[in-house]
């Protein structure tokens, strides 16, 4: 059963990408920034960052995370996954940002410009292994 959900819930966050990532503080409570995700060649929920950022430095010193993902249109279906994370730094993060972006948004009309960009943005990649899943309004 907790397989099926998640592979419903990583179906459907394969078309849709924008949702909320949850993850803890130092002091236990959360912190909330909206994302767009995608799914790796893995089954993890993916998501782009820089290295400055409350979420990065969050999930470095907490290894776990909540995703929340739902439809264009807000209301209607949406689905969480939530389970341990991996931050994948540079310089091993470009082709994983470059496999994102194509899943997102298609071709880049110059990838080598756009690989220079992450690294000099600092990007990384926060990839959640879904554990746990819920679906809302698939059927």
């Amino acid at each position: 059963m907790a397989d099926n959900a998640i592979s419903n819930a990583l179906e459907f966050l394969r078309a849709h990408h924008r949702g909320v990532l949850a993850t803890l503080r130092a002091d236990g409570s959360s912190q909330l920034s909206p994302v767009v995700a995608g799914v790796d060649g893995d089954g993890r929920v993916v998501i782009s960052a820089t290295e400055d950022r409350a979420k990065t430095k969050n999930v470095r010193a907490r290894p776990s995370a909540a995703y929340c993902g739902f439809s264009d249109g807000f209301f209607g279906a949406w689905v969480q996954v939530e389970g341990p994370v991996e931050v994948i730094a540079l310089p091993e993060a470009v082709e994983g940002l470059v496999a994102l972006y194509r899943s997102i948004a298609g071709e880049h009309p110059d990838w080598d410009d756009y690989r220079a960009a992450m690294v000099r943005d600092r990007r990384c990649l926060i990839a959640i292994t879904p554990e746990r899943a819920v679906a809302v309004g698939l059927d």
